[in-house]
């Protein structure tokens, strides 16, 4: 055996990052939309938006959500968030709702739909 043995497990890698479809390569550089939704007690659930880009008001997008949703919501901000950047979080499963939102070009912000991700059950 030779002294330059590499081991391939050691090596680091987010798990997170996005694989590359033509090379396998993992890219960080294009910023998705993570829509998630997140089991509280019983029945209820949380709706949680992140990545929306900050050239957008966050508090008059959270406006227009729950009065269009008719649901609560809230901001919570990058300290809270660990890193996160500022994550909308709404009060209801509305992941369907919220993509839509996203998407329309007319009463919603018109993003494109291959940066938005929706994880969920």
């Amino acid at each position: 055996m030779s002294g330059e043995t590499e081991i391939q497990n050691l090596k680091s890698r987010d798990p997170f990052a996005e694989a590359d479809e033509d090379s396998g390569q993992t890219t960080q550089t294009q910023e998705y939309i993570h829509i998630r939704i997140q089991q509280r007690n019983g029945r209820k659930t949380l709706t949680t938006v992140q990545g929306i880009p900050s050239k957008f008001d966050h508090k008059k997008i959270l406006k227009v959500i729950k009065k269009t949703f008719a649901c609560n919501g809230t901001i919570i901000s990058d300290t809270e968030s660990k890193g996160m950047g500022e994550v909308i979080q709404l009060q209801g499963d509305h992941r369907s709702k919220i993509r839509d939102f996203l998407i329309d070009a007319e009463e919603g912000l018109g993003l494109d739909e291959k940066t938005i991700k929706v994880h969920g059950f």
